[in-house]
This record gives C-alpha cells, structure tokens and sequence, in this order.
C-alpha cells in the first residue's frame, strides 16, 4: 500500500494529474469568490441603513461594518470549505487522473468507458454530501481526545470505499466493484486512512483527490490481479 501511494507521488507531476488540479481549484476560488459577494450582498439588503437606539441615537455604520467584516469571515471559513468543495470539483475529472496512471503503468490493459458527464457530477455531489455529513455527525467526538482515531477512521473509511469503488466500476462494474470492495476491505480501509492523514495538511490536503484515485488505480491492479 506503501508503494501504491509513492507511485501516485511519483507522477504529480503529469501535465494531466495539474491540469485536474488546476481546473478544480479554478472553480472552487471562482465559486468562493461569487459565494462571498452573493453574501456580502444578501446582508446589505437585510440591515438598514441605519437605526436607532436608547440612549444612543441613530447609529448608521453597521450595515458597512458587517460587510466589510464578511470579507475576512469568508476568508477564514474558505480555510475549511475549500477542501470539500476542491474535492468535489476535482472528482468531476479524475476519470483523467485514472487514465494517466494506467497509460504509464498499465499500457496494456483494454480502453474502458468513461463515465457520463451527468453521472461524474452526481457521484461528485453524493461524495461531497456523505463526507460532509459524515463529518458533522462526528463533530462531537472531535472534541474528545478520540479525536484523531474518530477523524483518520471515519474519513479513511469513506475515502478508501469511494476511491477503489470509482476505480473497481471502470473495470468491473457496479456488481463486480462491490464484490472488490468486500473481499478487500481491510486493505481498502488502510490505505484510506494513508490518504487522511494529508488532509491535515493545509495546501497539500488539496492533493489528496488526485493523488488517493491514483493510489487506488494501483492498488485495484494489485490487488485484482492477485
């Protein structure tokens, strides 16, 4: 499993693994960006210009000082929203991220179908929903010196499950990537939780779609192979 993940390394920088990378990010910081002036100026809208109070008088510099405060809020919370919103983004075009790696490493394995545009965005939402609600589910245990082993085994989990089986269906369909994921779900499981473990890397977490579908297309060969 080792080995697996320093080969997805080893080929970061396929012009075809960065322009996945540079495409998901580019619409994650475009939908950030539309998301904050979207905000910016709902809150415009909703506070008065100005107001009166008691014993105060009129005051006419909240609705300024909440939408310049909203900029570094969005800021702030962009910290953990990008990784989600990064990866589900980035999961519309890892089907390029699959077909680099077998190209390299396994040339002589037949073409397969690429899945349908509205099909990748569905799984890519799905995804995106189950890891953060998931994710909100456990926040409670976060908070408890189960922390870490909650946050690695959770996320580890849910990310071997939808790697391997995004990979296992190109090949073996949707019963035959069941079946995979059952007889190997041990592995599948460690090697997921290798792949959480970036996540809490700021810059590099956002690597971490790339490289875990690639990680999984060698382990999937391995292992099916086996």
């Amino acid at each position: 499993m080792i080995s697996d993940f320093l080969k997805a390394i080893g080929q970061i920088g396929d012009p075809r693994f960065t322009r996945v990378l540079g495409l998901g990010l580019g619409l994650t910081i475009g939908l950030l960006f539309i998301f904050t002036l979207g905000f910016a100026w709902t809150v415009g809208l909703i506070v008065p210009d100005s107001f009166a109070l008691p014993w105060i008088g009129e005051i006419t510099w909240i609705d300024n000082a909440l939408s310049l405060a909203i900029v570094p809020l969005m800021l702030a919370l962009s910290v953990f929203l990008m990784v989600p919103v990064a990866s589900a983004f980035t999961g519309l075009f890892l089907d390029q991220v699959v077909d680099a790696v077998e190209a390299n490493h396994y040339p002589n394995e037949p073409p397969v179908q690429p899945l349908a545009i509205s099909e990748a965005v569905w799984e890519s939402l799905r995804f995106l929903a189950i890891l953060l609600g998931a994710n909100i589910v456990a926040l409670v245990l976060y908070f408890t010196p189960l922390a870490p082993f909650v946050f690695y085994g959770l996320n580890g989990f849910l990310l071997g499950r939808e790697y391997a089986s995004l990979v296992a269906q190109r090949r073996l369909g949707a019963l035959g990537a069941r079946s995979f994921l059952k007889q190997n779900r041990g592995a599948i499981w460690i090697s997921g939780i290798i792949m959480a473990i970036p996540l809490t890397i700021p810059v590099l977490n956002l690597f971490v779609p790339i490289l875990g579908v690639a990680t999984f297309t060698h382990l999937f060969h391995r292992l099916n192979r086996n």
